[in-house]
């Protein structure tokens, strides 16, 4: 077994999380020994890592409408007096906003997202391309990274998605929204985007309605321009219960913002609801992270290992046809020559002729076969490759498949792949054990079922470094 190197990425995350967040370091161990199976297994390369899948960033979306609530929500928070975020219908980008310490704001294209291993839209260029065909290369007019001197946004990534009922439904906006949406740990929904009706919209509300999520959706209200008691309040979160339960949501949190007229409590309860709200997000990072990790684990086994095996299985079965034939044709030519010559098979039932052409014909089949095995493969490979696009793995399955093209593994029956075997299995299960430590392990940080003496859970990694 050749030992990968940590990949780069890791050691960073290691760095980052050396002091602050244990269980996350120990993550990021536990993502380096599921490297190593998939490296041995050859589904990735020396300096990559299945940890970057999922950002490690807590990551927060703002979704809105046609009003100016999110607009101004997000100068508020920010403390800036400029306009960071628009509802003109020409704007349909997708905006991340990053912690810089710099005075003046930047801008960078889109592209800057999409080469950064670190931001939740790594490689997104690649699924862009796959839902419509060209649009992969236009990245810059779906994405753009602002980067703000803004202590709010330290430590957090905000993703500020475009007016939904402005921007038009294309299968990429559509990819777009789903992924901030899957990705993020907080999704702050400004509830004007309710009150258009249009297609990108729908396609919201449904996507809202797969990923039901107390602490992942939490709705903010706009009030009415009257000032409000403490009843109306409430009233008004319960109207709109009523109205998106009718829509299928039936979870998330509901907070009333003041309107324009009533900006000046700006400075009010409010914020303090939301800020403490945005306080736990790391802690929502850390469970995403875990929950990455496990799917990770499991993908193996349940996708990435059946889909190569029913690879084999039928480049197998177009091998052994092919084969097939040609000896079927080899022995019509040997009974043709019987009828019209004779004595072909008194030849072959010689005690020192026929042994001998039964080598000859098995050092004929012998390189036949694995000429009809190594093209086959290239014809599977090509298959194969559309089939890892569909499923978006970042797993080469091509790299596994070629692995199980020995010179052995294409002459005898077998259909599993290379390196799949019970000390694998047994590795990859010693891993989900860990993760599922360490999840307990952050559950018990918030707090233990009784004050009785606990084994620790990070005795698992007692010999990591």
């Amino acid at each position: 077994m050749t030992e990968k190197t940590v990949s780069k990425y890791l050691l960073n995350l290691e760095k980052h999380f050396a002091h602050d967040n244990p269980v996350l370091l120990k993550a990021s161990k536990v993502f380096h020994e599921l490297d190593q199976i998939e490296f041995d297994l050859g589904l990735i390369e020396s300096d990559e890592t299945t940890a970057a899948k999922s950002s490690w960033w807590p990551i927060i979306t703002l979704i809105g409408g046609n009003s100016t609530a999110k607009s101004r929500f997000i100068n508020t928070f920010l403390g800036t007096e400029h306009l960071l975020s628009g509802i003109q219908a020409s704007s349909y980008k997708f905006t991340v906003l990053l912690h810089n310490s710099q005075t003046n704001t930047a801008t960078l294209p889109g592209s800057a997202l999409d080469v950064d291993i670190r931001y939740p839209f790594y490689q997104i260029g690649r699924k862009i391309e796959q839902q419509q065909k060209s649009e992969g290369k236009r990245i810059n007019s779906y994405l753009e990274l602002k980067t703000l001197n803004s202590a709010a946004v330290k430590g957090k990534l905000f993703i500020d998605a475009p007016n939904m009922a402005a921007a038009p439904l294309t299968p990429v906006t559509s990819m777009l929204t789903r992924h901030v949406v899957e990705h993020s740990d907080l999704v702050l929904i400004f509830a004007d985007v309710f009150d258009t009706s249009a297609p990108l919209v729908d396609e919201l509300v449904a996507t809202l309605r797969e990923h039901q999520d107390t602490n992942k959706f939490t709705f903010l209200i706009e009030e009415p321009p009257a000032f409000m008691t403490p009843i109306n309040r409430s009233e008004v979160i319960s109207n709109w219960q009523r109205k998106l339960a009718g829509l299928g949501i039936n979870s998330g949190q509901y907070i009333v913002l003041p309107n324009q007229q009533n900006n000046k409590l700006q400075d009010q309860n409010y914020l303090a609801e939301i800020e403490m709200r945005l306080a736990n997000v790391g802690h929502d990072r850390s469970y995403r992270v875990l929950d990455a990790l496990e799917k990770n684990i499991e993908d193996i086994e349940q996708i990435i290992i059946p889909e190569v095996g029913k690879t084999l299985v039928t480049w197998k079965e177009r091998v052994n046809i092919s084969s097939l034939l040609v000896l079927t044709f080899i022995l019509s030519l040997a009974v043709f020559a019987e009828i019209q010559i004779g004595g072909i098979l008194d030849l072959l039932l010689d005690p020192i002729v026929g042994p001998v052409s039964l080598v000859a014909l098995l050092g004929l089949m012998v390189p036949v076969h694995l000429f009809g095995s190594r093209l086959q493969a290239k014809l599977m490979v090509a298959k194969l490759k559309e089939r890892q696009k569909e499923l978006e793995l970042m797993e080469d399955l091509t790299g596994l498949f070629d692995k199980s093209q020995t010179v052995l593994r294409m002459l005898l029956p077998m259909t599993e792949p290379a390196g799949w075997n019970k000390k694998t299995k047994m590795r990859l299960h010693k891993l989900d054990e860990k993760a599922k430590s360490l999840v307990q392990a952050l559950n018990d940080s918030f707090g233990s079922y009784d004050d009785a003496p606990t084994v620790s859970d990070f005795d698992d990694f007692k010999d990591y470094p």
